[in-house]
Order: structure tokens, then C-alpha cells, then sequence
């Protein structure tokens, strides 16, 4: 093969690894939620639960507080909700690892993991 093609090949696997490794049905699903409060540290993780709502929309719920995630093509935007009240909102570069959502919190140098599992029963109303 040539080696532009050898390129495209390798290009077009990768994206379609990438495409492949987040969640691709609408649903509820169990997760970690996992974050860092400084670049050396180690993260914390929790069960977390993520409501998908599309391939662009998803929330994280930790008891009381939910992480609701507008993704874009390489950024995410980030509102942290408490029952009716916003806490903290960021925009931030994304990517997915697997079935692993990484993301950081440039101002605060937080970095953040969602580690999605197994599907659940329908989302919640």
C-alpha cells in the first residue's frame, strides 16, 4: 500500500475506535465519577449514575448534585447543578478512553473521569 493510504486506513480506524468507545444508546447507565482537585493528585472516585440523553448530552448524577454535560466536537460544556441552583459551570477539552469520559477544569486545575458501565432501566423522569 502507499503510504497515504497506509494514513487514511490508520486515521479512519482511530476515529472510528474513538466513535466506538463512548455509549452509543440514549439511557441510564452505572458509573464512577471520578475527580482530582490538582494536577499531582490522585483521584477520588464514587458511584455516579449518567442519564445519556443523546451522543451529545449527558448528566451525572451524585446524590443531590448533577454534572449536566453539553459535548461538542472537542469541547464539553460543564454545569454543576444543585436541586434549582448552579454552582459552577466550565468549558473544557474532552475525550473519551474507552468508555471513560476525561475532562479538566482549567481554572480550578481539576481534572475529572466518568467511567461509565452497564446500562440501567429507563431514565428517570
Amino acid at each position: 500500500m502507499r503510504p497515504a493510504v497506509v494514513t487514511v486506513a490508520l486515521v479512519a480506524s482511530l476515529l472510528a475506535a474513538d466513535a466506538a468507545a463512548q455509549p452509543t444508546s440514549p439511557g441510564r447507565y452505572d458509573a464512577q465519577l471520578c475527580v482530582a482537585t490538582r494536577a499531582d493528585a490522585r483521584l477520588n472516585c464514587g458511584a455516579a449514575e449518567v442519564d445519556l440523553s443523546s451522543g451529545h448530552r449527558l448528566s451525572v448524577r451524585v446524590a443531590d448534585v448533577v454534572y449536566r454535560l453539553a459535548l461538542h466536537d472537542a469541547r464539553l460544556d460543564v454545569s454543576m447543578m444543585q436541586g434549582s441552583m448552579e454552582i459552577d459551570e466550565f468549558s473544557a477539552a474532552y475525550k473519551w478512553k474507552g468508555d471513560t469520559l476525561l475532562f479538566g477544569d482549567p481554572a480550578k486545575d481539576a481534572r475529572y473521569e466518568i467511567r461509565v458501565g452497564g446500562k440501567r432501566g429507563p431514565a428517570r423522569r
